[in-house]
């Protein structure tokens, strides 16, 4: 690919989501461009991060620090650090980079200067965005008329409905966005959803005040990342024609150009393993994905052969994100800063 032709900050990408797929994401995207934008969920209610959001009255800072680390040019004993997790006692399990976050956010008063704070003993190299400062809750409702309150709770309330989920919300509904985030929109070149999952990662960020909006409204090329394998508790049975449909139904707007899915198969061997997990390949529909007006783009988006796991590779993703850039944009120069201006 002639990737290379980019100037070197590269093109504005932003990225949106939450869990590993969004930090799979960024760990490819930092070695192609300087620009890069993470703007990530803050429903996370589980483990160490809920422990401090309940301690402490605090935003969870999991999958921010998550996005730190995949971002960060620091020495690996930083890292390490970061990464830490206590074995024993009441901080079992718990994350030091969360507690960093924690003491960052008591020092500046602010879970979004903490997180700009942590951002430069890391060296990052882009920016991660809280999607919103507001302590937010994650509702789900199921085909059967249930529903569950809870991030954390979502993937076991749906094993025991054995049902689809018809919609999530947020409480309080509508909070309001991170005015930052709502600026990299506007200003982004590609705007990436995904991947991660869909109901807990993906679709909680456009259920903020003005995310979807400004999603529709950016002149950016715009993609939904399609995930390799279906997930257990979220999306069984799902093709990737119904993530995007969920996607589409939730932001209440074409939000999406495209939608890349992965191309390379699935070895035979694997399958059982994977059937496990209740999680099988993503069968790709391209009639049903035309139909919602969004171009399918079929690429090899995992390494599966190589390293024998169902999984995005970082490098891989990173590489047909800057090709849809490439292909589908023209790079304008004005007042000395390239832009990429979509193709028409």
């Amino acid at each position: 690919m002639s990737a290379y032709r980019f100037t070197s900050d590269g093109p504005n990408i932003v990225a949106i989501g939450g869990g590993t797929g969004l930090s799979t994401m960024l760990r490819g995207l930092k070695r192609y461009t300087k620009n890069v934008t993470a703007i990530v969920t803050m429903a996370d209610d589980g483990g160490g991060s809920g422990m401090l959001r309940q301690d402490l009255g605090m935003p969870p800072p999991g999958d921010v620090r998550n996005c730190l680390q995949a971002l960060a040019n620091a020495e690996p004993l930083m890292d390490q650090l970061i990464n830490y997790r206590f074995q024993e006692g009441s901080l079992a399990g718990q994350s030091f980079g969360n507690l960093f976050l924690a003491a960052l956010t008591g020092i500046t008063g602010s879970f979004d200067q903490a997180v700009a704070q942590m951002s430069q003993v890391l060296a990052i190299t882009g920016r991660v965005l809280p999607v919103t400062s507001e302590i937010i809750q994650l509702v789900a409702e199921f085909e059967n008329g249930t529903r569950v309150t809870g991030e954390s709770k979502i993937c076991d309330f749906k094993k025991a409905q054995d049902c689809r989920i018809t919609k999530v919300r947020l409480v309080p509904e509508r909070p309001s966005a991170n005015p930052l985030a709502l600026e990299a929109i506007a200003r982004a070149d590609l705007i990436l959803l995904g991947p991660g999952s869909l109901y807990t990662s993906v679709i909680p960020n456009l259920l903020v005040d003005g995310i979807a909006d400004a999603i529709a409204d950016a002149p950016a090329l715009r993609a939904y990342v399609c995930n390799v394998m279906t997930q257990d508790g979220e999306t069984e049975g799902y093709t990737a024609a119904d993530h995007l449909r969920a996607i589409l139904t939730h932001s209440g707007h074409k939000l999406v150009d495209f939608c890349l899915v992965n191309s390379e198969p699935m070895p035979e061997e694997l399958l059982p393993l994977y059937a496990k997990e209740n999680a099988v390949p993503i069968t790709v529909d391209p009639s049903e994905i035309e139909a919602m007006g969004v171009a399918l783009e079929e690429r090899p988006l995992a390494d599966i052969r190589q390293r024998r796991l169902a999984r995005h590779d970082p490098d891989l993703l990173a590489q047909a994100a800057m090709q849809l850039v490439e292909e589908h944009t023209v790079r304008v120069v004005k007042n000395g800063s390239p832009r990429y201006v979509r193709e028409r």
